[in-house]
């Protein structure tokens, strides 16, 4: 499987993923049949061009986390997107149980 391959799946993914849930780095790969690789994921969306329409900020950490630093404008950014499509954050962290993304 080339790179563009790899790409291609893992942007195949994420674009199906609907306003209002978030999957996982590690739930992105095995879909996109890509086992192991959730690693390859975030390098993968951290390189995503400016314009994307890619719906990056609904890709998170397995502890419910944003992967982001906190005091970023990246972060703010992707925070601000999920809650405007209902998703609630506690203190730092959204409930994977209610929002996580089951195809």
């Amino acid at each position: 499987m080339t790179d563009e391959d790899t790409k291609r799946r893992i942007y195949q993914v994420v674009s199906m993923i609907p306003p209002g849930r978030v999957a996982t780095y590690g739930q992105v790969a095995e879909l996109a049949g890509l086992s192991r690789a959730a690693r390859l994921v975030g390098t993968t969306m951290s390189r995503l061009p400016k314009d994307t329409q890619l719906p990056w900020h609904r890709v998170i950490n397995s502890q419910g986390r944003l992967s982001l630093p906190p005091d970023s404008p990246g972060y703010a950014r992707q925070k601000d997107r999920l809650q405007r499509e209902g998703v609630e954050f506690i203190g730092e962290r959204l409930s994977l149980r209610q929002f996580r993304w089951q195809p």
